[in-house]
This record gives structure tokens, sequence and C-alpha cells, in this order.
């Protein structure tokens, strides 16, 4: 079958191996040829290639509720089952997963693999932090357990490790109590990147924080944005404080002609939408769905950027040096043309112990591109901009960074590497990526 990644770039050809249950998947595992590569798959919404190899062992099927307890605030379920599905049942309950990325339908497995973050990193980390146990299976086809205090050292390679350890069957998760299922949300504009950056953090206490930008913006208006803040709304003691609101919208049915995105069409659209916030009011009441999973109302909108797919590009630098670097590279996109309807800034707070973990204490911004072969030399050129900065690139973002980059930013790879090779010696567990940037091969 043909394989991607939600950017759709690249693409290869693989066998998809579809177990029925953890026994199954563990007599796959130690049936085959020490020589024959695999990789874990959940939803396929990591962007890249971390998730591409000859065969894709998908945990479809590993997708069951197995205890719920209200009173622990505890969730156990299947590495298939998807974040969407765990919100459908715990809002009801007043409950709530304490880390969310952008899309809904990453699956839990994917969202321990990727260590994914949200719009609360800077108070409440990553998804990791909230993983109370894992079940693994190694190359060996044995099925272990382990957490922050049992094999301790293999939870922490796996917990942002990209699949490279064993494939997940099962998780423990810990949730938290909402008093309703809305967020209470409020705007801020900023004419330029410094004045972003000064309302984040003169609201650093906020719990979710999250910034739009206009890439093309250039001068005075460099990094022009609007900030948007959100809390858990308060229950209004109605039926409707804890009600799911799934949104239905509209679906893009085939990959538009690529020469529509250009520098003139993106800088009009992130010119009329900054206009556009200016003069909305401030203060909001929205779903949970709306402030967290905007762009999953429009189905398969990864389509709008042609038949060639995109790259998304996301880095972090620290906060000594975070505005200087981020302004050098917008700088450098506005002056290269190759523009971005999304483009993203957030806060995080501190790196958590896990060895490729991708967040540490910083500012992340993230660019989608559209794929074309001008587009290669211009990430390259960011890539030294933001290794200049103590910066690095998010592995479920990645598509084409090199080892030397990834290397030397990413300080604890060799650490990743020793117990990599004490669990999977042949590299039964490898990707596109991880070949790409020298963990395997």
């Amino acid at each position: 079958m043909e394989a991607m990644g939600w950017g759709r770039y690249p693409k290869t050809t693989a066998d998809l191996i579809q177990p029925a249950d953890s026994q199954a998947l563990q007599k796959f595992i130690s049936s085959q040829k020490k020589s024959a590569s695999c990789i874990g798959r959940g939803s396929g919404r990591s962007y890249g290639d971390s998730a591409l190899s000859e065969q894709l062992v998908s945990s479809r099927f590993l997708d069951s509720f197995l205890e719920l307890d209200e009173q622990k605030k505890t969730l156990r379920c299947g590495a298939g089952v998807k974040l969407g599905d765990i919100l459908k049942v715990c809002i009801p309950r007043r409950l709530f997963l304490p880390v969310l990325p952008g899309t809904k339908a990453v699956s839990v497995g994917g969202a321990i693999a990727a260590d994914v973050h949200g719009k609360n990193h800077h108070l409440d980390g990553s998804f990791s932090n909230y993983v109370k146990s894992i079940s693994l299976v190694l190359a060996s086809g044995e099925l272990v357990t382990c957490s922050a205090q049992e094999n301790a050292e293999l939870f922490r390679a796996t917990c942002g490790g990209m699949g490279l350890t064993g494939v997940i069957v099962e998780a423990n998760l810990s949730l938290v109590s909402i008093p309703s299922s809305y967020i209470s949300q409020r705007s801020l504009v900023a004419n330029n990147l410094a004045e972003c950056f000064e309302h984040i953090e003169d609201n650093a206490s906020s719990k979710y924080s999250v910034a739009w930008l206009d890439c093309l913006a250039t001068g005075e208006n460099l990094g022009r944005s609007v900030l948007y803040l959100g809390e858990h709304a308060p229950s209004k003691s109605r039926k409707t404080d804890t009600l799911y609101r799934e949104r239905s919208g509209l679906g893009v049915p085939f990959s538009t002609p690529s020469f529509l995105l250009n520098k003139t069409t993106m800088s009009l659209f992130n010119a009329s939408y900054f206009k556009l916030q200016k003069r909305k009011k401030s203060s909001a009441t929205l779903d949970c769905d709306s402030y967290f999973f905007p762009l999953d109302s429009i189905s398969n909108w990864n389509r709008l950027y042609g038949s060639n797919g995109f790259l998304q590009y996301q880095f972090v630098i620290p906060s000594d040096s975070a505005l200087e670097g981020i302004t050098t590279v917008l700088e450098k996109v506005s002056e290269k043309g190759k523009g971005s309807f999304l483009t993203v800034l957030k806060k995080f707070g501190e790196a958590n112990e896990n060895l490729l973990s991708f967040p540490k204490a910083g500012y992340t911004l993230t660019l989608d591109f559209k794929n074309e072969p001008a587009l290669f030399s211009l990430l390259d050129e960011l890539d030294q901009i933001v290794l200049a900065h103590d910066g690095r690139l998010y592995l479920a973002k990645d598509a084409r960074m090199s080892e030397e980059v990834f290397k030397a930013s990413y300080p604890n790879w060799e650490s990743f590497m020793a117990i990599k090779n004490k669990y999977d010696p042949s590299n039964r567990f490898a990707s596109l990526q991880s070949n790409r940037l020298g963990l395997t091969q």
C-alpha cells in the first residue's frame, strides 16, 4: 500500500500489519526476520516520515476502553484509542485529558510516542507527564510494563521516542476534573512580535495560551498576531454544561491546484484574518472542539496544499534568545516569500526527563509550507538559525532534518541509543526518519 504522513510528504510503499490484539502482535514481532524493520502506526497524524517503514504495525484494533476510575481519575485503554473518543467518554463525567495537541484524531500510542504538547505546556508540561504506565511489545516479542518507577529507563526512552523502542499496546492515563465542557476565551491583538511576547509573558498564568502570527508581515508589523487565552468556563448548572459538542464542517474532496498558494494569496489571507480578528469581540465562550481543534472541522484539510503535500516546520528556542531567533526566522521567511497560513506561537515550560522529547523552556513557532523544490534550501537556512540559538526541531513534524542537525540539537541522543541497542540491538523497530537521522540502519 502507499503510505504517507499527514503532510503527504514523503510517500512510500509499505506492508500494513493489523494485529487483532496484543497476543497477535507479539506473535508477529517475534516471528519476523531480524532484517525486516517495522514501526508502530496509529492514526497517521505525524506529519513526516516518523511512522513510515517497510512494515507498518497498526493499532487500529487495539482500541478498547479497559477501565475508567472516576474516583481516582484514571483511564486504562488501548493504544489505538483516539483522544477525541476519550473526550466523548470523559467530558460528560466532568473529566478531561490534561494535555491536548491540535487535533483530537491522534491515537493514545501516537501521543505518547511523540510526547505531544498543547496550549498549556508552560504550566502543565507534555502528555507523558500524565502517563502512569504503558504496556510495550519489545523486539523480542516480550510484553513489558514500564513507568517512571518500573523499567524507568525504557519508559523515558519510549515517551517521545517515536516508536523506536517497541509498539505501545496499552496505557494508563491520569485525568483532571473540569467544571464544564466550555472554554472562556480572551483574545489580545499584538501589532508586532515584541508586543506579542509581552502579552504572553503578562498572561503567563493563563491556563491555555496560543498566538496566531501573520508570518508575511514586514517592517514595524513583523510578527503581528492575535493571542488567544483560555480557561475552563465555570458551570452554570445546566444540562449542557457537560455536553460534548462534536463540530461538523466542510471537507476538502480533492487536492487543490498548488499554484493557488503563493505569496500574494497568503499575504491577502493573513492580512484579512488579522483585520477581522481586530474587529471581533475580545471575549467569547467556546465549546472545547472550537478552542482546541479548529482545523478538525475541515476534514482532509491537508489537501489544500496540493498533491505534493506540505511540510510543517516546528522549532523551539530558549527564552533568552527566542525573540531574536524567531524575528530572524520570520524575516527570512518573508524575504523568500514562502508564507504560511497557519503560523502558531506558544510558550513552553521546563523540559521533562524523556530523552527525545521536544519541548524545553522557551518559545515554539510552527509554520506550514507548500512542498516545492525551492523550499528545502530555505529550511536548511532556518535550521542554522535555530541551531545558532540553541533550539531544536520537533520530530513528529519533521520530514527532512539532517543527521547533523538532529544530533547537534538533541543532547540525549546517545543515551537514547544505548537503551535502544539494549532492547532492540537488531533495529527491528526503524522508520524512514530514524534511518535518516542516524538512529537506525
